[in-house]
């Protein structure tokens, strides 16, 4: 057992004595399937908070000879699959943090060597094997593997730290040789039963890329088989829940929203555990990160960046190409790159079937607020997030004159003047003036019936106010979109409500820039 070379699970252990420990344990079962094969080259990469380290951990605490690990398995999912016994704590571990091995050197420069050594000299310890100074890592656990037929499970822990501390290019060009060493060693490969690395960022194109092509990337933009291993899945939220008396929709508003191909729900595991723990649903996820980070990028000088930012604060998506960005923290070409980059921070989510982005929940898109709250570009955004109290009021009250003039003056201050007639802004601005309806209300766009979609549905999750159906039309009538409500019956997709409900048709003009409203009460019974 050493530090790097088969350690012990004594984090995972720790993990297990947590008050709340979700079990990710079948992720095993996934590289188990992967191991010794063509596939075996894997790199993960998250958010930070987003359980990186602790499937490493567990991992780790699985594979390596350093430690026994059974009782720490036995209540777990994977214990019953059929390849549990076969590599349970059989197989050498090497594990590196790299980012903490950065943090602590004062000499960052030696990075590498002092990995390199360090490793070596376990190496030689455990096996009887010596190695001289100008031995590299990789050409050693070719020695060994040559000596012994002893295979190893490679396990890098944030291994693009250097990426994101824009390290010194004579350093990065080391840890390009470091890699290459390992990784694209035709004859080291057979020594090498699976590499598992994790990062913030998938792998850097044309600096690193050429290095790791053999590794299958799971991101933020494409998990595949590790999709249910992003974050928590609605099942176990809503067993969570259940566990601690928490309101699973409210739950759901907070800090679902990270939707994948396969798996339309993912929760942001920091934020719902802390929640479970105090009780209270607030920003948490948010605070372990400062605004500043996200900021820096929405103020960016892209070509329709705000146009865009304001769609998503308001509930909008927005087309994004994924494929253009090199993964770096320094070439930023368009308003994509850096859209994809807030994608693999946690900051917006991706739709893979439309090829949007948005922001996936109320506590991010608070975030997204305080980060432009106090730009003069988007000053009148604020201002109109800040009046949308009273349209909330004004809708609620019947108020269809004061509802049509807040739209009107929305419509203006959020929208280009290239765009201003495009439904889709016009849609987005809607959203944007009902900004404060998030706070009461399930907000659906596009609520589906057999014959149509009706713009907006809310559903209140606090008592005593009315459930809302919003129709929108562009130069026919306000009472066409009222008909069009009733035609269509959308109230009756809301079968489980009982109460007030209020249909708002709303009417834009495009010739006079105006806005009418018209709206009509009515009672759901059971």
């Amino acid at each position: 057992m050493g530090i790097y070379l088969n350690p012990n699970n004594v984090l995972l252990k720790q993990a297990r004595n947590s008050e709340i420990f979700i079990d990710k344990s079948m992720i095993i079962a996934e590289t188990n399937r992967l191991l010794n094969s063509e596939d075996k080259f894997l790199c993960v990469s998250r958010p930070r908070r987003f359980g990186k380290s602790m499937a490493g951990n567990m991992i780790s605490a699985y594979y390596s000879k350093g430690c026994d690990s059974r009782k720490l398995f036995k209540d777990l999912k994977i214990a019953q699959h059929p390849s549990f016994e076969k590599y349970l704590n059989k197989l050498n571990v090497i594990k590196i943090d790299l980012n903490g091995e950065y943090m602590m050197l004062k000499d960052k420069s030696r990075l590498i060597d002092v990995v390199s050594e360090s490793v070596k000299a376990e190496l030689s310890e455990q096996f009887g094997i010596s190695f001289s100074p100008d031995d590299s890592l990789a050409w050693s656990l070719l020695k060994v593997y040559t000596k012994t037929n002893e295979t190893f499970v490679i396990i890098i822990d944030e291994y693009d730290v250097l990426v994101r501390e824009e390290a010194p290019q004579s350093l990065f060009k080391d840890y390009l040789t470091f890699l290459n060493s390992l990784f694209k060693n035709s004859t080291l490969s057979p020594a090498i039963s699976l590499a598992y690395l994790t990062g913030i960022l998938p792998i850097v194109r044309d600096k690193i890329q050429s290095k790791l092509n053999l590794f299958t990337e799971y991101s933020m933009t494409n998990a595949g088989c590790l999709t249910e291993f992003v974050g928590f899945t609605a099942e176990e939220t809503k067993g969570l829940c259940e566990q601690y008396g928490m309101d699973y929709e409210e739950c759901r508003r907070w800090y679902d929203g990270y939707n994948m191909k396969t798996i339309k729900e993912i929760f942001s595991p920091r934020s719902v555990v802390s929640a479970m723990q105090n009780r209270e649903y607030n920003c948490y996820w948010t605070q372990t990160g400062s605004y500043e980070a996200l900021k820096l990028y929405i103020l960016m000088n892209f070509e329709g960046i705000k146009d865009d930012v304001v769609t998503m604060i308001g509930g909008g998506k927005v087309d994004v190409n994924v494929y253009k960005y090199l993964n770096t923290m320094t070439d930023f070409h368009s308003k994509d790159d850096v859209f994809t980059y807030l994608i693999h921070l946690g900051y917006l989510a991706y739709d893979s079937e439309t090829k949007q982005c948005y922001i996936p929940n109320s506590e991010i898109r608070e975030q997204w607020v305080i980060s432009v709250e106090y730009e003069a570009d988007y000053k009148p955004i604020i201002k109109l997030i800040n009046d949308s109290k009273q349209l909330l009021e004004a809708t609620i009250n019947k108020d269809a004159a004061a509802v049509a003039a807040a739209l009107t003056e929305s419509h203006m201050r959020t929208t280009n003047p290239l765009t201003y007639n495009n439904e889709a802004s016009f849609q987005s601005a809607i959203g944007l003036a009902y900004f404060y309806a998030n706070l009461k209300y399930t907000v659906i766009k596009e609520l589906p019936t057999g014959k149509g979609y009706a713009d907006l549905a809310l559903i209140p999750y606090v008592p005593n106010i009315p459930a809302m159906i919003i129709e929108l039309k562009n130069n026919k009538s306000a009472e066409s979109a009222i008909n069009q409500i009733r035609e269509k019956k959308y109230d009756d997709l809301l079968e489980h409500y009982r109460g007030r409900m209020l249909f708002v048709g709303i009417n834009y003009d495009e010739k006079t820039k105006e806005h009418e409203c018209v709206i009509e009460e009515i009672e759901v019974r059971s």
